[in-house]
C-alpha cells in the first residue's frame, strides 16, 4: 500500500488508524471466504470492490483471476495503481454487461445496502454465475447497525436478507459476524465500542478507545451460524437455483 482513498463514509479503507475497527470488521468477512471456500482456479468477481483490498486478498488466496467491479472513476483508478493484478471494470452492479455464467464466485460485501434495486442485483448475480458457482453477500444487520448512514438505501434484517437472496438462490450458509472475546471484554468494562466511536470526533477519543481501535484485527471478530438477530453483519453463501 502506498496510498489510501479519502474517507467519505461510503466505503472503508486500510491504513487509516481511526477507521481501523471498520476495516478489520470488513476484512474478517473476506478472510472467512479465503479460509473456508475453495477458490481453486476459479474466476472471481468482487462486485462493489471499493478500495480493492478484498479483491486483492481473493487473488492472493489463489483465484485464477479476480475482477473488481465498481462505478466510481476515482476508486477504480486507485485499484489499478495499488492492486495492478486485479482486473478492473467500471459498471452498474444491476446491469453488469458480463456474459451469462462468467464467474465461479461472486462476492459482494457491504454493498447491497447501497443499492436502490436490490432484487435486480441478486438476479444479475445469478445470471453471471456459472451453474455450479457460489455467491457470497454480506450486509449490516439493521437490528444492530447504527442508523443514519445516508449512503445506505435500505438496510436489512436477517429475515429480509434471506428472503431477498432466496428468490434466485439456494442458501448454503447463513452466518453472523460478532465481536470476539477481546472486544467483548473491552465492552464489558467500557460499553459499546461502536457507540463510543460514533459519539465524538476521533480527535476527542479517550486513550482506551484509541488503543482499541488502533489494535483491532480481523481475528477480533467471529463469524458463525446462529443468533443472526444479534449479529453485527450478516453473511449469506448461496448457489444458483437449477
Amino acid at each position: 500500500m502506498t496510498e489510501t482513498l479519502p474517507l467519505t463514509g461510503e466505503r472503508t479503507a486500510p491504513g487509516i488508524w481511526h477507521e481501523n475497527y471498520w476495516f478489520a470488521r470488513h476484512d474478517a468477512a473476506y478472510r472467512w471466504i479465503t479460509a473456508n471456500l475453495d477458490l481453486g482456479t476459479g474466476r472471481v468477481l468482487d462486485a462493489g470492490c471499493g478500495e480493492g483490498y478484498g479483491a486483492e486478498l481473493l487473488r492472493l488466496a489463489g483465484a485464477a483471476s479476480v475482477t473488481g467491479l465498481d462505478y466510481e472513476h476515482t476508486t477504480l483508478r486507485h485499484v489499478r495503481r495499488v492492486y495492478p493484478q486485479v482486473n478492473v471494470v467500471r459498471g452498474n452492479l444491476v446491469q453488469t454487461g458480463f456474459a451469462d455464467g462468467s464467474f465461479d464466485l461472486v462476492t459482494s460485501l457491504q454493498t447491497i445496502e447501497h443499492l436502490w434495486e436490490q432484487p435486480r442485483f441478486v438476479t444479475e448475480c445469478a445470471r453471471i454465475l456459472a451453474p455450479a458457482g457460489t455467491l457470497v453477500l454480506s450486509t449490516p444487520n439493521r437490528r444492530t447497525f447504527p442508523s443514519g448512514n445516508w449512503y445506505h438505501t435500505r438496510e436489512l434484517t436477517p429475515a429480509e436478507f434471506t428472503e431477498l437472496v432466496e428468490s434466485d438462490f439456494e442458501i448454503t450458509h447463513a452466518l453472523g459476524l460478532h465481536h470476539g472475546e477481546r472486544l467483548r471484554v473491552w465492552e464489558t468494562q467500557y460499553g459499546s465500542c461502536v457507540d463510543a466511536q460514533l459519539a465524538t470526533a476521533y480527535d476527542d477519543w479517550d486513550a482506551e478507545l484509541t488503543a482499541l481501535v488502533k489494535s483491532t484485527h480481523h481475528e477480533d471478530f467471529e463469524i458463525r451460524p446462529g443468533a443472526l438477530d444479534e449479529s453485527l453483519d450478516l453473511i449469506l453463501v448461496a448457489r444458483p437455483r437449477p
